[in-house]
């Protein structure tokens, strides 16, 4: 099991009356049991963000390679309004 250490924090007064009721109301043993559990869900948040972080780095990644072989073009509105009316016109059959 780990070690244990204590350190101090500095909480606004209406942060310290949320842990105090929390603890009161019976929903946590002690303030440190509050602090612990916001410290796991922040380290669980900030992995999620770096996975989020990841994924959008991998998509840029993708169009730039895109735009290295030559697979962007350049906006074209007409092109994709005629692209949209040719689907509506010639809709592909449901699988």
């Amino acid at each position: 099991m780990s070690t244990i250490e204590r350190i101090t924090i500095t909480l606004t007064a209406e942060m310290v009356q949320a842990v105090r009721s929390a603890v009161q109301a019976g929903e946590y043993a002690s303030s440190s049991e509050i602090i612990r559990e916001a410290l796991r869900d922040w380290r669980h948040k900030r992995a999620l963000q770096e996975q989020e972080l990841k994924a959008l780095r991998a998509k840029v990644q993708e169009g730039l390679s895109d735009i290295e072989k030559g697979r962007v073009h350049d906006f074209d509105p007409e092109r994709i309004i005629r692209k949209g009316e040719q689907q509506l016109q010639n809709p592909e059959p449901s699988a």
